[in-house]
């Protein structure tokens, strides 16, 4: 789980539009970045989490306890 303390509010509000099945330039638009940051943050989020995509990722935040189980759209727990 040490993981999750390192993740950045940018990361998790990206993990969050990811879960949310939000694309690239939805997320962007969202968090006021641009594609390219957008996918920056992925590909790190990706890189760090040891996982090959989006779905891996999303999945393995849920199976470490990153996002709040009673909520949807999927949120990050606040405790973190």
């Amino acid at each position: 789980m040490e993981t999750m303390t390192k993740l950045s509010r940018m990361e998790c509000r990206i993990i969050e539009c990811i879960a949310a099945g939000d694309s690239t330039t939805s997320i962007a638009q969202k968090l006021y970045l641009s594609r390219q940051g957008v996918e920056y943050h992925v590909s790190r989020l990706l890189q760090r989490m040891r996982v090959p995509n989006r779905p891996a990722l999303v999945a393995k935040a849920y199976s470490m306890g990153i996002f709040d189980s009673s909520a949807w759209p999927p949120k990050v727990d606040d405790e973190l």
